[in-house]
């Protein structure tokens, strides 16, 4: 599993810069997309997409036909479109509040399957290796730097433990009082001990996905061995303890998209199959109401969008999703069988499940 899942994400990145489509094709696929996501997530941040077309090609949300909202993101990698977007400025509520460039994405490290992410101690089944830095920590500093006039938000991709302590050091200078840059690690996945109130006490956001812990919690204590997944792996209570913002969300495609799913792994630590009994490592477990915080108005913030977004309330976008139950109430076992019955997009219903006939 743990291969499978490493060669996929690499997959993914070595395809990505093949993928020339012109603009019709590029249209149209934004539409199937749309037709599989709207039933099951909205809105969406995405690393990828349109903002890795050069910005003068992207236009705005109507112009794509956008039915539901796209925080997307500028791949760092991507210098051509890096360049030209830093030279423009960001997109904000474009096509009716449908579009939003305002982010770049960084990754600073591989992956833990494949034995990339990069820890201060080597893994535990490979004692050769640390793992890998994959962007310079000069770098992404310049890269602040450089975007703090427009105030873009900068994105970090940091599972190992050593990635997170040293983005977190590069994040440092730029943080404070008068600072609302809204810095996010994406993953936050393995922590050395005490570097988790760091992100508390520099206003970084913990973007992180409960859905690996179900798909990797079952190999992952191979690459870090008992002590440091005991410490510093998945530890979502601790972080919320020490006062950080944590948002949620399903990194698809590496995982589907499925907030229920992303939902039931935040709050019992189990793999989708239902096991261990009492979930792994219990005392991270998220409460149902601290679960839905961060898959809400906690996301919602980390997009720089928590007054129009993430709750309901008067005065905010009607962006809503009706359920068949309840999640905060519905026994455990039945948290997976939860359906999306409606979702409504600014007041307008964009998706109905059909009824099934009884006989």
């Amino acid at each position: 599993m743990a291969t499978h899942r490493s060669l996929h994400e690499a997959a993914i990145n070595l395809a990505a810069p093949l993928q020339t489509y012109d603009l019709q094709t590029a249209e149209e696929l934004v539409e199937l997309a749309q037709r599989h996501l709207i039933a099951r997530a909205s809105p969406l941040h995405t690393m990828r997409g349109i903002a890795n077309r050069p910005r003068s090609t992207v236009g705005h949300g109507a112009a794509w036909g956008l039915a539901m909202r796209l925080y997307s993101m500028v791949y760092a990698s991507d210098e051509g479109a890096l360049k030209e977007w830093l030279a423009r400025g960001p997109v904000i509520n474009a096509g009716g509040a449908k579009l939003t460039v305002r982010s770049i994405k960084v990754q600073a490290d591989g992956a833990l399957g494949s034995r990339t992410a990069w820890l201060h101690a080597p893994y535990s089944d490979a004692p050769h290796t640390s793992g890998v830095l994959t962007y310079g920590l000069d770098a992404l500093s310049a890269l602040i730097r450089d975007s703090r006039k427009d105030n873009w938000q900068i994105c970090v991709h940091a599972i190992g433990d050593r990635a997170n302590s040293e983005v977190l050091a590069v994040f440092a200078p730029f943080t404070g009082r008068d600072s609302d840059h809204r810095f996010r690690i994406e993953h936050a996945q393995h922590l050395r001990r005490g570097d988790g109130p760091l992100f508390a006490e520099q206003g970084v956001i913990a973007s992180m996905q409960p859905i690996h812990l179900s798909s990797d919690r079952p190999w992952a204590i191979d690459r870090l061995g008992q002590q440091r997944i005991e410490e510093g792996a998945y530890i979502w209570r601790d972080l919320l303890d020490a006062g950080v913002m944590v948002a949620s969300g399903t990194d698809a495609p590496v995982e589907p998209v499925d907030p229920i799913a992303n939902f039931y792994a935040a709050v019992t630590r189990k793999t989708l199959k239902g096991v261990p009994e009492d979930g792994f490592e219990p005392g991270q477990k998220l409460s149902r109401m601290e679960a839905l915080h961060a898959m809400t108005l906690a996301a919602a913030y980390a997009g720089f969008e928590e007054q129009d977004k993430g709750s309901i309330e008067v005065g905010k976008l009607a962006d809503l999703t009706v359920l068949n139950q309840d999640l905060i109430t519905v026994p455990e076992r039945e948290i997976l069988n939860t359906e999306v019955l409606l979702t409504m997009i600014g007041g307008e219903v964009v998706y109905q499940q059909e009824e099934t006939a009884t006989p």
